[in-house]
């Protein structure tokens, strides 16, 4: 394509989007802002030989549709559609998965070493370019990459996509940092000011770019922060201006030699005035109108759990001073925004830097303050050696408060919640709470807030509350004792979070066949009510536990406990139903908890296996 039908594509390609994520919902504003990125990315680039990795990737919507799947768009983040990120398995195209951040750059590394050592692709090796945000920039991941490429001296692209506006505003010296890059006026006369890599631009360009490093000498800022780490340093340019872009790309596809950071400045959300004149930029997005941008949700019965958590924890930090939240660059998403508002000299945004958030929390708490840590599951993963060496050992309260655990719908496998109970209940010292609605949330919030003696965590669900009566207050809950629902007989069903309310569906269905089961909420995976699981094992012929969570986590640590006291020798009848060992791809949530056979039906047969019942389907069958 020429120039201009490059630019008229591009038009095309940010008018599709927009129609495409309006019918599916999504995240909007990150991939409004490189529109004109990606085209010319693949104007000037020959992927899948070359190697386009998008960090976090949730902006890869124009990618997709440039890349053959155009016509699958409206199946996006649903069941056995497209994903809302990249995915090796859905296209050649896509050649590195991504869905957490500030991992392109080391990913881009890999490519560019596999390339010189002859590594084998089916699509071939050609060049690494990894395009990497101003807020995943924050990341130590990212500089740590960056400072491996420098040694290397491989020839590799970073794309900074510099959009001042990650999903919370950006914190942080880094952001600073950039924006002073371009804050000053002598920037904004120029269209491309470069320093570094000057002899890469091509001749009309370099007389402006020996203007700009030598304006930048006198400077304390410039692209030294990223020669420093072994790259040559290129912009900032408008990354919604193709005749920068277009040039620029060419000659560093054509000359580059080692590494070499490309600095363009976007807008997110733009072309489209909803998303530009949201405080997020249309970051993530329900379906909407077109015409108005108005997010079409459905009404609401209940209260969302990441509200009730808002709420709770500002009632306690009205009354304790020392109460204060962390959070990693998600204020909105963890529900702390409020927070942040009433109490801002508490409340501290750390970008995408989970490790720091955990680590800065125990010294929070070992400097005698109450801090919640307030993380996504997804996301505590990648501060557990924090969790384990910072926060455990030293048995400092640190409250961790994980939002969506369990399996969370259209983001898919990536931001499912699976794994924190089997990783937190393991830790000495370390309670880990579970709630099973929304009423409970509020005791367990209380409870962390009473408790110093150690780490405390609680879990809960992304999503609407099951509509019970909400408490005036929170009342700590005594540390490992869980609560009898329902005194049944012959078979006793263990819950350990909001599956609770399924396991009564399948009770009432097994109420029908003349079989009352007893349910229980166990409320604590640890310490486990030892005196409740025992005598719930010597009074039934079966017992079940059910978690929203993987295989090692609170059905295991019950299983321990049995084995311990003998109780398999006497016979008992045990299951545990958990994940299962794959990653669920995206669906709703009722779905994937299908897929996950954990569904009420699913419980209802479990119990009718262990009792040795046959279903009327089965008989029939």
């Amino acid at each position: 394509m020429s120039d201009a039908e490059l630019r008229q594509l591009a038009d095309e390609l940010r008018a599709e989007t927009i129609s495409a994520v309006s019918q599916t919902g999504g995240h909007l504003g990150a991939g409004l802002g490189v529109v004109e990125l990606t085209v010319a990315l693949h104007a000037v680039f020959d992927a899948p030989r070359d190697k386009i990795i998008w960090d976090v990737s949730h902006q890869c919507y124009p990618h997709k549709i440039l890349t053959g799947r155009r016509d699958r768009m409206r199946t996006l983040r649903q069941k056995d559609g497209l994903s809302g990120f990249t995915k090796r398995s859905e296209s050649p195209y896509d050649p590195f998965g991504a869905a957490h951040s500030s991992t392109s750059i080391s990913a881009a590394l890999g490519f560019a070493v596999a390339r010189d050592l002859g590594g084998a692709s089916e699509t071939g090796h050609g060049d690494a370019i990894a395009v990497i945000g101003d807020g995943a920039m924050s990341a130590g991941m990212a500089f740590e990459a960056m400072n491996n490429a420098g040694h290397l001296k491989k020839r590799m692209i970073v794309i900074l996509n510099d959009n001042e506006m990650s999903i919370a505003p950006p914190v942080g010296a880094l952001s600073s940092y950039l924006s002073r890059l371009y804050a000053e006026a002598p920037f904004q006369e120029l269209k491309a000011a470069a320093k570094g890599a000057v002899s890469l631009l091509p001749g009309p360009f370099q007389e402006g770019a020996k203007r700009a490093r030598d304006m930048l000498k006198g400077l304390a800022v410039g692209g030294t922060l990223f020669e420093e780490l072994g790259f040559s340093y290129l912009g900032p340019i408008d990354g919604h201006d193709m005749d920068q872009l277009l040039p620029v790309l060419r000659t560093v596809q054509d000359r580059a030699t080692g590494p070499i950071l490309i600095h363009v400045l976007t807008k997110k959300g733009k072309g489209y005035g909803p998303a530009e004149a949201a405080r997020d930029g249309g970051h993530a997005t329900a379906k909407f109108d077109v015409v108005t941008g108005k997010q079409k949700k459905s009404p609401s019965n209940a209260p969302s759990y990441t509200a009730v958590f808002s709420d709770a924890i500002l009632a306690h930090a009205a009354e304790d001073q020392r109460i204060c939240a962390v959070t990693a660059a998600m204020p909105d998403g963890t529900g702390l925004k409020l927070f942040e508002e009433r109490y801002p000299s508490r409340c501290f945004d750390v970008g995408i830097a989970e490790q720091h958030a955990v680590t800065f929390a125990a010294g929070l708490a070992a400097g005698g303050l109450r801090p919640f840590c307030a993380l996504y599951s997804t996301f505590l993963q990648r501060g557990y050696d924090q969790v384990v060496h910072d926060v455990a050992i030293q048995r400092l309260p640190v409250r961790f408060a994980i939002d969506r655990a369990g399996l969370v719908g259209a983001d898919g496998a990536t931001h499912a919640g699976s794994y924190d109970v089997a990783f937190l209940a393991n830790l000495p010292g370390m309670v880990v709470m579970a709630a099973a609605d929304e009423a409970e949330l509020v005791h367990m919030v209380a409870t962390a807030a009473a408790h110093d003696e150690g780490p405390i965590a609680f879990r809960y669900p992304r999503g609407e509350g099951v509509g019970v009566e909400m408490p005036d207050r929170g009342v700590p809950l005594e540390i490992g004792k869980g609560r009898i629902i329902q005194e049944g007989k012959g078979v006793a069903i263990l819950s350990f979070g909001t599956r609770l309310g399924e396991v009564r569906r399948a009770a009432e269905a097994l109420g029908a066949r003349g079989i009352t089961p007893t349910i229980a909420d166990a409320r604590f995976a640890k310490p486990l009510d030892r005196d409740m699981i025992l005598d719930l094992a010597a009074r039934h012929e079966a017992l079940i536990t059910i978690e929203e969570g993987a295989v090692g986590g609170f059905g295991s640590h019950v299983a321990q406990l049995l084995s311990e006291e003998g109780v398999f020798d006497h016979g008992l009848k045990f299951r545990q139903m958990v994940l299962p060992d794959i990653f669920i791809d995206q669906a709703s949530p009722e779905d994937m908890y299908r897929v996950a056979g954990l569904s009420a039906e699913d419980i209802e047969a479990k119990v009718l296996e262990l009792l040795g019942v046959a279903r009327i389907s089965d008989q029939r069958a």
